[in-house]
């Protein structure tokens, strides 16, 4: 029996298994091509040119080592100035340095001729008093400082407040001057006459000694004593009787008022009584009108 022909049985490819990541097509996309199109083809085309210009390249690499070259040259230049220099330099500095000490000790030596001059001088007018003076003429050079004088006396030592105030204004307005911690001229002369009026037989400041023709004045905020500026502190010395020489002055008037610029100013002051002090002979005492004196039985 003839039976029709039977085909063999269609088998049905099977079909490849879904990939996970199917539903996530960007994230799929991101992670196989992480490179944007538009860069690998810059990168592409960079990279024809760099096998393509060579010759560049190397232009600017020969470029970059001139250039080096010329900075190292300028460099090697400047260091070899300056030790061909250096020499020039130390020597004239060394020039400079002897100068300023010759200078100096020419200075010292005039400054010592001065001294002596000054000690001739007073030897000289000591002598001229004690002829012409008698018995008085030891007091009279004292008196006019014209000799240089030790003894006891007092200190007093003055100096601006701690913190002087620039600005305000009060009562030492009205004389010309802002009421500051400061130390004026005026103040210094009621000092000094106040420890005259006490009995002091001479008196310097920071110094300077005073004579009957000294003066204390002020330029701007500085005092000058025979015009010459005086730096605080200022420290007073007064030869004579000191514990009653300090005494008399603390309770004068003078006194009082400089207590009472400490008081009111802040200025500071410290008065002691001292047993030995050195008071120097003034730098010029300057005669201007003498008149000699009747001895005894003239008439």
């Amino acid at each position: 029996m003839c039976g029709m022909p039977q085909q063999p049985p269609v088998r049905s490819t099977p079909s490849r298994p879904r990939r996970p990541d199917a539903s996530m097509s960007l994230l799929t996309t991101v992670m196989d091509h992480s490179l944007d199109e538009g860069y690998a083809e810059a990168a592409a085309r960079k990279k024809e040119r760099g096998a393509s210009g060579g010759p560049r390249a190397l232009r600017s690499k020969l470029g970059l080592a001139a250039g080096l070259v010329l900075a190292a040259l300028v460099v090697t230049v400047g260091a070899a100035q300056a030790r061909i220099a250096a020499p020039v330099v130390a020597k004239e500095r060394e020039e400079l340095i002897d100068r300023v000490e010759s200078a100096t000790s020419d200075a010292d030596k005039l400054e010592d001729d001065v001294d002596e001059l000054r000690d001739d001088v007073e030897e000289r007018q000591r002598d001229a008093l004690e002829e012409h003076g008698g018995s008085q003429g030891e007091l009279v050079a004292l008196l006019s400082g014209a000799t240089k004088v030790q003894g006891p006396g007092v200190k007093l030592v003055v100096d601006d407040a701690k913190e002087a105030d620039e600005g305000g204004g009060g009562p030492r307005e009205s004389t010309g001057f802002s009421d500051t911690g400061r130390v004026r001229d005026r103040d210094m002369q009621r000092v000094v006459n106040g420890l005259w009026q006490a009995g002091a037989e001479a008196i310097s400041i920071n110094d300077q000694r005073l004579t009957a023709l000294s003066a204390i004045r002020a330029a701007g905020d500085a005092i000058l004593v025979d015009n010459k500026p005086l730096v605080p502190p200022y420290t007073v010395l007064a030869v004579g009787d000191g514990q009653r020489l300090s005494t008399r002055f603390q309770n004068s008037h003078d006194g009082q008022s400089l207590h009472a610029l400490q008081e009111n100013f802040g200025i500071r002051t410290a008065i002691s009584v001292q047993d030995d002090l050195r008071l120097p002979a003034a730098p010029s005492v300057t005669v201007r009108t003498a008149e000699p004196k009747a001895g005894k039985g003239t008439s």
